[in-house]
């Protein structure tokens, strides 16, 4: 059976670098992309009304320049206008619901692949099971693939970070677990990884 390459491949090092940083863009793109559009918008609209009495840049209102108060309003309107298309978005469209549904498709952890965590839990239930009916042919053999699966999975680079990180923390090694082929932990834990900026 053939495996993805782990840490040790450049490709790999330069897509999880360039994916981090991706992640850290992402995390404030929310809160500066709504004030980048509500100040371009501004500065885009502002030309075609500034000619205008109400905002003659030599009156004020209430000691502050029309011109600011101009400014101010159709900012407001623009944030106003964002806002209302959000609400209809999730209110009224509720598109947000088949962008749950295609995230959750294209995301592996809740397809195909686990997570070291997930993989002790369904490995330790597909041994409860098969203890609990061993007369049954079709459950052990159900169980007996689980563990497979958990087995493939244990090849990934996760698992191996995984166990490195239990290795640190936890007060003994991590185990040989029983439904892995021998020397699977021992491979993981002496995998390198050089992408930890």
């Amino acid at each position: 059976m053939s495996r993805r390459p782990l840490a040790g491949s450049n490709e790999n090092l330069i897509k999880k670098w360039v994916m981090r940083q991706y992640w850290r863009v992402q995390q404030s793109q929310a809160f500066i992309s709504v004030g980048f559009w509500a100040t371009t918008l501004t500065l885009l609209i502002w030309p075609y009304v500034r000619w205008r009495p109400v905002f003659a840049a030599n009156e004020s209102t209430l000691g502050i320049p029309n011109t600011y108060w101009g400014l101010f309003s159709i900012f407001a309107g623009v944030m106003f206008t964002v806002l209302f298309v959000g609400w209809v978005y999730d209110r009224v469209l509720g598109l947000w619901i088949e962008w749950r549904s295609v995230d959750t498709e294209r995301n592996p952890f809740m397809t195909y692949a686990l997570s070291p965590n997930w993989m002790m839990t369904v490995a330790m239930q597909a041994e409860i099971l098969k203890r609990v009916a061993s007369d049954d042919e079709k459950i052990v053999a159900d169980a007996e693939w689980i563990h497979e699966w958990c087995q493939t999975q244990a090849g990934e680079e996760i698992f191996a970070r995984t166990v490195q990180k239990w290795d640190e923390f936890m007060p003994r090694s991590t185990p040989d677990f029983w439904f892995l082929e021998e020397g699977t932990v021992e491979a993981a834990r002496k995998i390198q990884f050089e992408d930890e900026v």
